[in-house]
């Protein structure tokens, strides 16, 4: 079983802290079953597992929401990038294997939510 400060803190490195604050203020007692499990799980299992670094995680991530059309954890992981070290070329080689893989409607829905949250990150980062 992984350590839940473990877990916790390759979800902090991935997501960022102000995601993941506000993700843990947001809990409640009907949801919190849930973020205990995808937090053991998804960040204490496979994220923390050393086999493979966080930007080829990143971009498998990306791959496997954007051929499920997951829309919403897409963005989430497209902006997670900035912490994983996958560029956007690496999103769009990733998203070329979707549009093969998984078709092409998925990834071209996908790549408008990738350019669409790259732009914004763009527009965040500017002073």
């Amino acid at each position: 079983m992984p350590d839940p400060t473990a877990a916790m803190h390759i979800r902090r490195q991935v997501l960022g802290d102000a995601h993941v604050t506000r993700a843990e203020a947001a809990k409640t007692d009907f949801d919190a079953p849930f973020q205990a499990l995808i937090t053991d799980a998804a960040w204490g299992h496979v994220w923390a597992r050393d086999t493979i670094p966080l930007r080829e995680r990143s971009m498998l991530t990306i791959a496997l929401l954007a051929g499920l059309g997951n829309d919403h954890e897409l963005a989430l992981h497209i902006r997670a990038t900035r912490n994983t070290g996958a560029s956007p070329s690496d999103v769009m080689e990733a998203l070329l294997h979707v549009a093969i893989y998984a078709g092409v409607p998925r990834a071209n829905h996908a790549i408008k939510i990738a350019k669409d949250t790259f732009a914004a990150m763009a527009t965040e980062d500017q002073p």
